[in-house]
């Protein structure tokens, strides 16, 4: 077959118009932008909710951009700016300071940005459309009771406790007090800061046993703060007088419950929360509605549960 110059020509016309009808085409349209604005990449729970909400944008077809604060709640405030600047779809918030950050979140919504929070819990009155997480304060009084029942049935009925804590972490300020209101029979000797920062957890924790001697548990707040406990308790060859109890499972946490210094670890479910909170911006994007509050529930981890959870802490 003989194609002429002008039919090659038409035929370009024709498919260069087709191509121009398809870029403006409403069917076609870019992906949505959510952005995460994360407390830390050190600690493994935020790694795994970076996991699950990574999953839950790419199964949307959504693009996700994940800021790492490293700790510094300012950090946190300027980035949020800096995504209302570029126009996001959508803000997910870990947030450090919880009052602090509020402009920031009152600022993106007036964009028209919708804010979910996760974890760490917002101002109810707040603008944020949805609030993902546990019940820190229930799941607190929760290892309160698994402590009371464990003292008093294996530990003679008295307990020595210290708490390694985050002063600067709001969310386990409320994991502290509603652990310590629910507690009966146990003395709490004392609390240290351990900054949510693992280095650091180690040195408090330290002195906080060399300062008394006779602290017979710990409650740790966080996964830090719980893996600083294991490393000191280890480095003063206290496992046989020490018992553990704390928050998030790392493979420290379970060789420790093997060990039997560690008694029992919260045990949240990260990468559900990072899925959760994805999905409820997608909704949102769709004209659809969320709950105000989506809640994730927690598993008491001990030598007789454990067993399901080894093959994700290798």
């Amino acid at each position: 077959m003989i194609t002429s110059s002008f039919g090659r020509k038409k035929s370009s016309v024709l498919f260069a118009g087709l191509l121009m009808a398809l870029s403006v085409s409403p069917a076609v349209q870019a992906e949505d932008t959510f952005a995460l604005v994360q407390i830390n990449q050190q600690a493994l729970f935020f790694n795994q909710m970076n996991e699950g909400a990574q999953e839950a944008a790419d199964a949307a077809g959504a693009k996700l951009v994940i800021f790492n604060a490293n700790n510094d709640a300012a950090a946190q405030n300027s980035a949020i700016e800096t995504y209302i600047s570029e126009g996001v779809d959508g803000l997910i918030v870990v947030a450090i300071d919880v009052n602090g950050i509020m402009p920031a979140v009152v600022q993106a919504d007036e964009a028209g940005i919708p804010v979910v929070a996760v974890d760490a819990i917002l101002s109810d009155d707040g603008p944020q459309k949805s609030q993902v997480g546990v019940d820190n304060a229930a799941a607190g009084a929760d290892m309160a009771a698994y402590v009371n029942n464990y003292v008093a049935n294996d530990m003679g009925g008295s307990a020595s406790l210290g708490i390694i804590g985050a002063l600067n972490s709001f969310i386990q300020n409320i994991r502290k007090d509603g652990f310590e209101e629910a507690l009966e029979g146990v003395e709490v000797i004392g609390t240290v800061d351990g900054q949510n920062v693992q280095d650091i957890a180690l040195t408090a924790a330290e002195n906080l046993m060399t300062a008394n001697p006779d602290m017979n548990a710990i409650y740790a707040t966080g996964e830090p703060a719980l893996l600083g406990a294991i490393a000191a308790v280890e480095s003063q060859g206290k496992q046989d007088s020490v018992k553990v109890f704390g928050w998030d499972l790392t493979a420290q946490a379970i060789d420790g419950i093997d060990a039997g210094y560690v008694e029992a670890v919260v045990q949240q479910d990260p990468a559900g929360m990072g899925a959760a909170a994805v999905n409820a911006l997608v909704e949102l994007k769709k004209g659809g509605s969320v709950e105000k509050s989506i809640g994730v529930p927690i598993t008491i981890v001990t030598d007789e549960n454990v067993e399901p959870y080894r093959s994700v802490f290798k």
